[in-house]
């Protein structure tokens, strides 16, 4: 394979994370990308776990191509039709409280809005994650962010103390029956929030199910009793619904199964579809406080109409074509399959998640559950040799947890395929490390 163009970006581009996928992508389609030679791709993370629709979806090439040349970018004062349709139609599916809405660009962008109106709206600091968080690379995002990028750049924005996430795989907090107590170790995480914290709780920041964190999903009961834990210490809930938000976990938003409604909602990746498309919901009172204690968010891309018309058509597709429903029940397929290839597989050591976001967790035994970070890159090399696009995450004392996200539009036989593809290249690979 032609891989010049890696030798190209070493050349011409900065490095900013892992390495670069030696593929050169054409374009997409569906569920499929297509390199430079027209192998096609199936792609298992929807883009970067944002595009819920597929690639090119009709709609939103039609959206995207009539805003542009008709209404796509205004002064940041001026308002537009699609932005008040988004703002009435976003609202409208959420609880009552969460009445006011702020759209912006990217996840980083809103979780940096919604820090800045909690601590305006409580006149405290202090933030509050999980210890296995992202939120984000912008100054207070990256500063609540804990699973990665802390280090060589400075102070991190002062206030912000970490929770331990509840991790049921690997918690050392265990019930007599060798059940994960994630009672007590949330209790132990708040006492150790409380020891360390100046008197000036200002909000908890987190997402209902870490992705990069691990897919670490939150026990049931968790939500509910965090809020409670925050609520008797005047802190507000900020919820980063970026991947799990409209409809990817089976339900419109994550934090409906808890029944528990945030002071403060994050969504963004989702929905763009993959397109630049952020926003932050919150309760009058918080959006009256901030007001009139002079709130800034001023940006350029601001209430922009293009992003609003974007978002609208993402939330059409979700009601008309019952997305929501179909990743339930897709859902419930991958589960099956997966907890196949932990029953079948010593190497597999977990499975976690809900809907159409879960994580397979690789070990080198189910005894030790010791990382097994080389196998996790062999069989993300193999996948892709195969015409499978996978990611896995690995963090420092954790295995390698493969995250599964493809769109909410890919076809039974498709999401087949990609488990078919990726039992295979599990099964090359250990029988390659044997021989």
């Amino acid at each position: 394979m032609d891989s010049t163009f890696l030798d190209e970006a070493d050349r011409l581009l900065v490095r900013y994370g892992t390495g670069f996928t030696p593929r050169l992508i054409e374009r997409a389609s569906g569920a499929y990308l297509y390199d430079r030679d027209g192998t096609p791709i199936l792609d298992f993370t929807s883009g970067q776990m944002s595009a819920i629709l597929g690639h090119a979806h009709p709609d939103i090439v039609a959206t995207v191509s009539s805003a542009v040349a008709s209404l796509d970018h205004l002064y940041s004062g001026m308002l537009s039709t699609p932005l008040l349709r988004l703002a009435d139609r976003l609202t409208a599916s959420l609880s009552p409280s969460l009445s006011k809405m702020l759209l912006l660009t990217t996840g980083a962008e809103a979780n940096e809005a919604a820090i800045k109106m909690a601590k305006l709206a409580t006149g405290r600091y202090e933030i509050v994650s999980f210890d296995r968080s992202w939120h984000g690379m912008t100054q207070g995002a990256a500063s609540a962010t804990f699973s990665a990028g802390r280090r060589g750049y400075g102070p991190p924005t002062p206030g912000n103390l970490a929770l331990p996430a509840p991790n049921a795989y690997r918690s050392p907090f265990r019930s007599p029956d060798g059940s994960h107590d994630w009672e007590s170790e949330l209790a132990y995480g708040f006492a150790l929030v409380d020891q360390q914290s100046s008197g000036s709780l200002a909000a908890c920041l987190i997402e209902p199910i870490l992705s990069s964190g691990g897919i670490l999903d939150l026990p049931p009961g968790y939500l509910r009793r965090l809020k409670e834990l925050c609520g008797e210490r005047g802190m507000l809930l900020i919820l980063d619904e970026a991947q799990t938000g409209l409809g990817r976990t089976g339900t419109m938003y994550a934090f409906e199964r808890d029944g528990v409604t945030p002071d403060l909602l994050t969504l963004s990746k989702t929905l763009g579809a993959g397109l630049p498309v952020a926003a932050v919901v919150t309760t009058t009172a918080i959006e009256q406080t901030c007001h009139e204690r002079g709130f800034l968010f001023y940006t350029t891309h601001v209430s922009d109409p293009l992003a609003a018309a974007v978002g609208l058509t993402v939330l059409d597709v979700i009601e008309r074509d019952h997305l929501v429903e179909r990743a339930a029940l897709l859902g419930d397929e991958l589960t099956t399959r997966l907890l196949s290839l932990r029953d079948g597989y010593e190497t597999v050591g977990d499975i976690r998640g809900r809907g159409l976001l879960q994580g397979l967790e690789l070990v080198r035994d189910k005894h030790t559950k010791a990382p097994a970070d080389a196998l996790g890159q062999a069989v993300t090399a193999a996948c892709l040799e195969r015409g499978l696009h996978m990611n896995i995450v690995q963090l420092p004392g954790m295995g390698g947890i493969f995250r599964i996200a493809p769109p909410l539009t890919i076809s039974e036989d498709e999401l087949h395929t990609g488990l078919d593809i990726l039992e295979a290249s599990l099964k090359a690979v250990l029988d390659a490390a044997a021989a």
